[in-house]
């Protein structure tokens, strides 16, 4: 008997970390909920950065690739999003800890999303150049077949309630 408790040890932890990382990644019930709520106090608040980045990538202005603001994305509301490509862009400001944007960053990564971040100044200061980069980014082939069969299906991954 013992040796069927190891095996099943074993078991678990070959279906490993990359296996919790995609089950655990999405938002659900309540939390799912306040996340909503929040994304959409920050669509009604944004920043002046947010303002002024969201100026170049709404109505599908890069190339006619959709973005959508404040969505959620697995359990974390991003900046800006581009569901087609699995790309997100994020702004940083000094007031949050970098390492929780590094941990935020890791998490989106693991299950197959680009991120791009940037930080509110730069956007400020140099909005044509961030543009640019993100317009790179989208240029960059993708395919979303081995995207998914290495992430697993995602098709909860994005969720947006803006119109």
């Amino acid at each position: 008997m013992t040796a069927e408790r190891k095996t099943l040890g074993v078991s678990r932890a070959d279906s490993g970390p990359k296996a919790d990382a995609k089950a655990n990644f999405a938002a659900t019930g309540a939390r799912l909920e306040r996340l909503k709520e929040r994304a959409k106090e920050q669509r009604r608040n944004p920043t002046d950065a947010q303002k002024l980045l969201w100026e170049h990538l709404s109505g599908s202005r890069l190339g006619g690739v959709k973005f959508t603001r404040q969505s959620i994305v697995g359990s974390a509301i991003v900046d800006f999003a581009a569901p087609s490509r699995w790309i997100v862009v994020q702004l940083s400001n000094d007031e949050v800890n970098p390492d929780v944007h590094e941990l935020q960053d890791r998490k989106l990564i693991e299950v197959g999303v680009r991120v791009l971040r940037f930080s509110q100044e730069e956007v400020i200061a140099n909005v044509d150049n961030v543009v640019r980069e993100i317009t790179a980014e989208l240029n960059v082939p993708f395919d979303k077949r081995s995207a998914r069969r290495d992430a697993g299906s995602r098709t909860s991954t994005f969720v947006s309630d803006e119109g």
